[in-house]
């Protein structure tokens, strides 16, 4: 945008300087035309140089129409173009005459539900598109309930393709009708409904005038009347060291990104997990110290005191402390194939910490259909959403998500791959109290049954077999003489007894190996979908 000719350079900047920022992102289920609307939206707001609009040009047309494809000023990707869809978060950046925003288009197939979170997870406004055609679609309530789990609160929904049900009110007030109530449960404070076509630009930037019946802003007019507030800014001042810096014996800074609140040389600060307490000294910048930093500010803070901090403390201020907790709860949004499981270790990432830890319990899982919950699940699938209690082996500082998305955010790590398995956001603790370990929750752990293997002669075997069961997160015990009452005893705390009366130090044949396959498929089979345990091994059992 080129500053006015009666405008000089130095006005034109401060201008652009005191409009406000909003982060907007595009979701709902595939072909609804989340890309086409953006494209629309910058295009007819002009925000599109014409280098761009002959460059997709060159791409090719509209599939439906001979006009250019707008979809493709989001789609870069050489796979979005030759398929249509989008695969990964675009954004785009454009600016009126009233505010700044940043688009993020995500992409509407289930499989790619992992980097629509990612998307929303910044937004300040989600646009959910509705085809008018198909109606309110699975899809579209999972977006919806996501945006809502990330602290989304205003949204609008767009009717999309109202020009191919010939811009009829009875289908625009049928979906209304069934997708207001769902908004409503999931706490949307009032969410516009607006009729459209973004193909053809009705009621995108300007006003359309087939639409006769639908009296309300265009899309571009509502978008810049909204005034979101920033809660960050307003919340308790939280800062996660990401780095000390120490370039000289005189200087002591922690660097990082102020997460929420205000802080000011000379405030009373705490430092977690130490509790050690200071004051702020100075705040530095490339440009040269500051009065003050708040919320999204990356700064150096010195200390008055000399304290010993490391990467991944927190500092807050004195009387604001945040939730401290080993057990804790979340919501969950799974993104791998392989499935949130009971019996294996996790990572947590949580601001700039990484914490080894373990889900212990599945409280629910949410019926993306009904919005209902669904207890007593062993394991979450991919794109599934539940409510989850972890353990971690060291305490977690945070903020409920509703308090502090900053501070109440968290992702799931694979410990095996390193691939992110799933996003996380904080409820609460869970409170201390005495649950005796019960046969269901060993199982939960081991992964597998209390058995009884007897191995006759062969300690080779049985060794080997202890090692690949240990490897696999259970628990073995080789015995070369066992009564029944330590049987009974391993049992109980769901072991898996190797009873070898000879011990042999016989090579392993080829055969072998197959042999401990097949007995590793039995004993981690045994185990039913509701951890329920069965009764200790007879004679009969194993080989």
């Amino acid at each position: 945008m080129l500053a006015p000719a009666n405008e000089s350079v130095e006005q034109f900047i401060a201008l652009e300087q005191k409009k406000t920022l909003l982060r907007i992102l595009t979701c709902g289920s595939v072909d609804d035309g989340k890309s086409t609307l953006i494209g629309r939206l910058l295009h007819d707001s002009r925000n599109v140089y014409e280098d761009q609009l002959q460059s997709i040009a060159k791409s090719g047309l509209n599939r439906s129409t001979a006009a250019v494809d707008l979809s493709l000023l989001t789609d870069g990707l050489r796979a979005e173009r030759e398929q249509g869809i989008t695969i990964d978060v675009a954004y785009r950046y454009f600016t009126t005459a009233r505010r700044k925003f940043i688009l993020a288009d995500t992409p509407g197939h289930e499989q790619f539900t992992r980097n629509m979170a990612t998307g929303a997870s910044t937004a300040d406004v989600a646009i959910i598109l509705i085809d008018a055609r198909h109606g309110v679609l699975p899809q579209s309530r999972r977006h919806a309930y996501i945006c809502s789990l990330l602290g989304i609160r205003t949204a609008v929904v767009a009717i999309n393709k109202m020009d191919l049900v010939g811009f009829d009110q009875k289908v625009f007030d049928a979906i209304r009708a069934e997708f207001a109530p769902l908004l409503e449960k999931l706490h949307y404070v009032n969410p516009y409904f607006l009729a459209a076509s973004a193909l053809e630009g009705d009621n995108i930037v300007d006003r359309s005038k087939r639409v006769d019946w639908f009296d309300g802003p265009s899309l571009l007019e509502y978008l810049e009347s909204i005034e979101p507030a920033d809660p960050a800014v307003a919340a308790d001042f939280r800062f996660s060291v990401q780095h000390v810096i120490r370039p000289n014996l005189d200087f002591r800074g922690y660097a990082g990104t102020v997460a929420s609140g205000t802080i000011r040389p000379g405030d009373d600060i705490r430092v977690w997990p130490s509790r050690r307490t200071s004051k702020i000294a100075r705040i530095v910048t490339y440009d040269g110290d500051l009065e003050s930093a708040q919320a999204g500010q990356a700064v150096t803070l010195t200390l008055e005191d000399e304290i010993d901090i490391a990467r991944g403390e927190l500092f807050t201020r004195s009387h604001e402390a945040p939730v401290t907790a080993k057990r804790f709860y979340a919501d969950i949004v799974w993104m791998q194939d392989r499935p949130l499981r009971l019996d294996r270790p996790w990572i947590l990432k949580h601001t700039t910490r990484q914490v080894r830890t373990r889900a212990v319990r599945i409280r629910h899982r949410v019926d993306i259909h009904t919005f209902e919950e669904q207890p007593h699940i062993q394991q979450l699938e991919l794109n599934e959403i539940g409510v989850v209690e972890f353990e971690g082996a060291l305490p977690l500082f945070f903020d409920p998500y509703t308090a502090n998305r900053a501070t109440g955010a968290f992702i799931v790590i694979d410990p095996e791959t390193n691939a992110t398995a799933g996003a996380g956001m904080l409820r609460g603790a869970v409170e201390a109290e005495f649950r005796p370990v019960k046969p269901a929750d060993r199982v939960a752990r081991y992964g597998h049954q209390s058995k009884v293997i007897r191995l006759s002669g062969r300690g080779d075997l049985a060794r080997r077999l202890e090692r690949r069961i240990f490897d696999r997160g259970g628990v073995a015990a080789v015995l070369d003489h066992a009564n029944v009452e330590v049987l009974e005893a391993l049992a109980e705390a769901g072991c898996v007894a190797v009873l070898v009366n000879e011990p042999s130090s016989t090579p392993l044949a080829v055969g072998d190996h197959a042999a401990i396959d097949e007995l590793l498929d039995e004993i981690f089979g045994t185990h039913t979908e509701e951890g329920t345990t069965g009764e200790l091994a007879t004679e009969g059992d194993g080989i």
